[in-house]
């Protein structure tokens, strides 16, 4: 089951972030068959604010315990995380459902 994590960084916090992106990747990666999309999230300057990811997880727990897992999260970078359910409809300009 797809879900969507929308992370919104704290107020200038640029510098934490940047300190804690390789932690982040290598945490990525570790769940590299899971992730379908992800990537940051850009503010008006196309300076990082946050961060999107779509997983491939069994249920909510799981997709919350990824979002608790990652070192983002533990080095308290996020203001909020909010996690939602997602069903794809199109893909690559093509109706799937």
């Amino acid at each position: 089951m797809y879900f969507v994590l929308h992370c919104t960084d704290k107020p200038g916090r640029q510098e934490l972030r940047l300190a804690t992106r390789p932690s982040h990747l290598a945490y990525l990666q570790t769940y590299q068959s899971r992730i379908v999309l992800g990537g940051p999230l850009l503010d008006a300057d196309d300076r990082p604010c946050g961060s999107l990811l779509i997983i491939d997880v069994n249920d909510r727990a799981e997709a919350e315990g990824f979002a608790a897992g990652d070192p983002y999260a533990k080095s308290e970078l996020f203001e909020s995380v909010l996690i939602r359910a997602f069903r794809e409809v199109v893909r690559d300009g093509e109706i799937v459902d």
